[in-house]
C-alpha cells in the first residue's frame, strides 16, 4: 500500500511498503524515522549502490520521448554476453540528432583470447542492422573496473557541455557503472540523492552533477520481455548468468545428436559430418547430450530434474520450446540463445535446429570469437 503523504526525502516518490521490487519501497520500520527515504535511496546513501527498478513499456516510451526533446549525449549500455537480449529497440528513433555512445559491458566474461577490435567492429555492424549508428563504441567491465575510465573520458569528449542520459535494460550492469562513476567523481552521496522527474511520470532518476553545471542522469533499468531471465527464479538466474570468464565446453557430435542446456534450450544436429560444437554459456549451466530421437521423451520426463533449470516450481510457467532450423553458411557461425549464451558451429553446409521458450530470441551470426 502507498502511505499517503509520505514522500521519499531522497528522490521524491511516494513511499510504499508492499512490493520490494517496485518504486518507492521502504520497510514498514522506516516509517518511524523522522526522515523517510526509500530503499533505493537508502542503498545509494549507505552502500553506494543503485538498484534497478522495473518499468512498463509506457514508462519507457515516456522517458525516450523526453530524451528526444533534449540536447544531450545518450550512453546506451548493452550486455556483451547477451547483445541481442539486452538491445533496446527503437532507440535511434528517439535519439533524434543526439549522439549515442554504445558501450558493451561484461567484457571480462568472454574468453581472454577474444579479439577486442573484431568485437567492436561486430558491435558496430550489429548496431547498424538494428538501425543505430553510434558515434563511438567502447568495451568495459564495470564490475572489474576495466575500461570504465576510458568510457568516462569518451563521455566527456562526446557530450560537449551537454547533459548525459545513461540507459539500458535490467541486468546489463548499468547501475554498477554509475556507481563506479559516483566513486570516482561524485563526492558526497547526500548531494546526489535528488529528484528529477520527467513530466507525466512518477519515475525518479538519479542525478549526478557534473563540474560544468550539467547533469548525468541514470535512468531506471528497462525490462526486455524476450530475455530468458523472465522464465527463471532468482537462484536459477544466478546459475545461468556468468559471474566470471566463461570456459568454452566442446562436444563432438554426429548427426542425430542433441544438446540440452538445462531445460531452457536445445540444439539438434540435423545434417552434416561429425564436428565440434563449442558452447559458450555459464560455467554452472549443465549441458546434457542425448540422441535426438530420445530428446522429446527426455524433456517430457526430466524437465525440472536432470534438465535444470527450470526447477519444479518454475517449469510449469515455462512456455513450450519452439524450434528454428538454421543453415551454417560460413566456416564458423554462432547459434545465439538470447540470455543464455551461444554455440559455435564450424561445419559449413550443416543444418541444426535450435529451440528456446516461445518469445525468447534465437539468432545466427558470424562467429564472435
Amino acid at each position: 500500500m502507498e502511505n499517503e503523504g509520505i514522500i521519499c526525502a531522497g528522490c521524491g516518490v511516494t513511499i510504499q511498503t508492499e512490493d520490494k521490487e517496485a518504486l518507492g519501497y521502504a520497510p514498514p520500520s522506516a516509517l518511524q524515522r523522522d526522515v523517510v527515504i526509500c530503499q533505493r535511496c537508502f542503498r545509494l546513501k549507505h552502500y553506494n549502490e543503485i538498484q534497478d527498478v522495473s518499468l512498463t513499456d509506457d514508462d519507457f516510451l515516456k522517458i525516450l520521448n523526453e530524451i528526444s526533446q533534449t540536447d544531450a549525449l545518450i550512453v546506451k549500455i548493452v550486455d556483451i554476453f547477451d547483445f541481442n537480449g539486452s538491445w533496446l529497440p527503437g532507440i535511434q528513433r528517439f535519439a533524434g540528432n543526439n549522439p549515442v555512445l554504445l558501450v558493451g559491458n561484461k567484457v571480462d566474461l568472454l574468453p581472454k583470447s577474444t579479439n577486442k577490435t573484431k568485437l567492436i567492429k561486430w558491435m558496430q555492424g550489429s548496431a547498424k542492422e538494428n538501425g543505430l549508428k553510434p558515434s563511438e563504441v567502447k568495451l568495459m567491465s564495470a564490475a572489474k573496473g576495466e575500461g570504465v575510465m576510458d568510457v568516462a573520458t569518451e563521455i566527456d569528449r562526446l557530450r560537449e557541455g551537454r547533459d548525459v542520459y545513461i540507459i539500458g535494460c535490467t541486468n546489463v550492469g548499468k547501475s554498477t557503472f554509475v556507481n563506479k562513476l559516483i566513486q570516482e567523481f561524485g563526492g558526497d552521496t547526500e548531494q546526489m540523492i535528488t529528484t528529477s522527474q520527467f513530466p507525466g511520470t512518477t519515475l525518479d532518476l538519479i542525478d549526478i552533477p557534473l563540474d560544468d553545471g550539467n547533469t548525468l542522469y541514470d535512468t531506471p533499468g528497462i525490462i526486455n520481455h524476450h530475455q530468458m531471465a523472465h522464465f527463471v527464479d532468482a537462484e536459477e538466474l544466478k546459475l545461468i548468468s556468468p559471474k566470471k570468464e566463461i570456459k568454452p565446453k566442446v562436444f563432438q557430435l554426429n548427426e542425430g545428436q542433441t544438446l540440452f542446456f538445462g531445460g531452457l534450450s536445445r540444439l539438434d544436429f540435423v545434417e552434416g559430418g561429425r564436428q565440434s560444437f563449442i558452447c559458450h554459456v555459464s560455467n554452472d549451466l549443465y549441458i546434457h547430450r542425448t540422441k535426438t530421437e530420445k530428446a522429446d521423451e527426455l524433456y517430457r520426463d526430466h524437465l525440472g530434474e536432470l534438465l535444470y533449470p527450470p526447477g519444479e516450481k518454475t517449469k510449469h510457467e515455462l512456455p513450450a520450446l519452439v524450434g528454428h532450423e538454421l543453415k551454417i553458411k560460413e566456416d564458423k557461425m554462432d547459434i545465439v540463445f538470447s540470455g543464455l549464451g551461444w554455440v559455435t558451429v564450424s561445419g559449413k553446409g550443416s543444418t541444426v535446429k535450435a529451440y528456446a521458450p516461445e518469445g525468447v530470441g534465437i539468432s545466427i551470426r558470424n562467429s564472435l570469437i
